[in-house]
């Protein structure tokens, strides 16, 4: 098995960071969807984490996935918690953000036939996985 480098995995962490960014965008302000409360903290994490490796890329700072694992450890606890209200682990409904508002639940919320909650989830966890990564070829 072929190991990926430190700069391979910060910049497929950056790559998938901007494109989860990129996507959530698009669903809320061209589609119209809007997201869920958690689904807005999810937010909170994942857009800082695509302008903060960027910039460790940009810069050349080798130890931005300290920042980028700890930002994405955020955001998979979140999501981690969002999955388990959508899969009924966790027993409460999933609210929208107004009474019109569509829901985690709504079917119009699915992305190539996975929810939402979910697609987060995998993201946070393997942005957090190459994030960590990045960090096992740089000496202090």
């Amino acid at each position: 098995m072929t190991r990926i480098s430190g700069d391979t995995a910060l910049g497929l962490a950056w790559a998938l960071a901007l494109a989860a960014s990129l996507a959530v965008l698009f669903i809320g302000e061209v589609l119209g969807q809007t997201p869920c409360l958690l689904c807005w903290y999810q937010r909170a994490f994942m857009f800082p984490l695509a302008v903060v490796l960027g910039l460790g890329l940009w810069w050349g700072d080798r130890r931005v996935g300290r920042y980028g694992f700890a930002l994405a450890a955020g955001g998979l606890a979140v999501a981690l918690y969002h999955t388990g209200l959508y899969v009924g682990l966790i027993p409460e409904p999933i609210r929208p953000c107004s009474a019109s508002g569509p829901s985690c639940t709504d079917a119009n919320q699915l992305v190539l036939g996975l929810p939402i909650p979910v697609l987060s989830l995998a993201a946070f966890a393997l942005i957090g996985f190459l994030s960590f990564r990045s960090l096992k070829e740089t000496t202090p």
